[in-house]
């Protein structure tokens, strides 16, 4: 053979040779993918075990302060103010008049009609001693007694007409501030001021609907309120039986002692409510959630090899969240790497995170 034939003949041993040595002799173990198409004999990963642990059952919720009783005071007729017995920011008892309008005509009016009743009255004993003697007849009697009941009714009527220009507090509570002055003429639609009751004060606020069965009424909640470092107690006396469809939340209100006046409606409030203690609960760390369409999974690492597991899961935290069915203590669930695992494909665990 000729020199050039010896050379390429060189060459194909050389590298027949390398490759022996490198796949038969010295094989190596293959953590990723070695060429298109080809699947890994395992993934390196870092788990976690699964441990029971008492978990304080706290959460915090955000509300809003609301007025226990709140108006917006609106005269019931037309007229001229008269008299206007509002003080800004002042507290007022129920009865209270706050504002009067102008009324002389219809004062007058209910002047006329008892000096009418009076001598309806005289009139209506004048025929009864006669109807005991005879000297009526009945239907003359009878219509003397219709003309006292007229009258009463009208002057119930002006009365009430009477009323209507008096604007008085349906409960006790704070003035807001005033929209008119003495002398202007107000109708129904004319917003004269608000009172608002203070002491006490609703909060209300919603929570997730896996928190229903943890809230009632009478428990008691703590708060903060923005400005202020104090903490405030409250006590829960109603919540909403219909859960909201939309947010998956239930709607709670409390009740909020406000003596000293720290507190004002429409202020926001971070609520913290400390429920009931958990035993024995399956935490895991957020990240190794992976969330479907209808369930949520988790990867466990069983005899070398991942298996997808449907779980459930309860109260969640900054970092780890319980999981209330589907696992089991001493369990080693993949916690990084999550994209790249496939169901029943080998895992090598590394790392055990805490």
């Amino acid at each position: 053979m000729s020199k050039f034939t010896w050379f390429i003949v060189a060459i194909v041993v050389l590298v027949t040779g390398i490759v022996v040595y490198n796949k038969v002799l010295h094989p190596k173990e293959n953590t990723t993918p070695a060429s298109k198409g080809g699947a890994p004999k395992y993934i390196s990963v870092s788990g976690f075990v699964v441990q029971p642990k008492d978990l304080d059952n706290g959460i915090v919720a955000s509300g809003t302060l609301l007025a226990n009783e709140e108006v917006e005071l609106h005269p019931e007729a037309s007229g001229k103010i008269t008299q206007l017995n509002l003080n800004e920011g002042s507290a007022v008892s129920k009865g209270t008049l706050l504002v009067k309008l102008f009324d002389a005509d219809l004062q007058a009016q209910l002047k006329k009609l008892q000096l009418q009743k009076g001598s309806a009255e005289k009139t209506e004993m004048r025929l009864k001693q006669l109807l005991a003697i005879n000297g009526i007849g009945q239907q003359e009697y009878d219509n003397a007694v219709t003309q006292i009941n007229n009258i009463n009714a009208d002057i119930d009527l002006t009365q009430a007409q009477i009323s209507k220009t008096e604007v008085r507090a349906p409960f006790n509570g704070v003035v807001g501030l005033k929209n008119v002055s003495i002398g202007a003429y107000v109708s129904p639609t004319t917003s004269i001021a608000t009172l608002q009751q203070i002491d006490p004060l609703k909060i209300d606020f919603t929570v997730p609907e896996k928190y229903s069965s943890s809230l009632g009424k009478g428990d008691a909640i703590k708060f903060t309120v923005d400005g202020s470092t104090e903490i405030f107690t409250g006590k829960i006396f109603a919540i909403e039986p219909k859960i909201d469809e939309a947010t998956r939340s239930i709607k709670v209100r409390a009740l909020v002692a406000n003596s000293k006046t720290k507190l004002f409606p429409g202020a926001f409030a971070k609520i913290d409510l400390g429920l009931k203690s958990v035993e024995g609960a399956m935490m895991v760390p957020t990240q190794c959630i992976i969330p479907e369409a209808r369930n949520k999974k988790l990867i466990v690492v069983k005899d070398g090899k991942a298996k997808f597991i449907i779980v459930e899961t309860g109260v969640r935290n900054e970092s780890y969240i319980q999981i209330t069915s589907g696992v089991e203590a001493g369990d080693t669930i993949v916690a990084t790497a999550l994209m790249y695992v496939k169901p029943d494909a080998g895992v090598k665990v590394v790392k055990v995170i805490e």
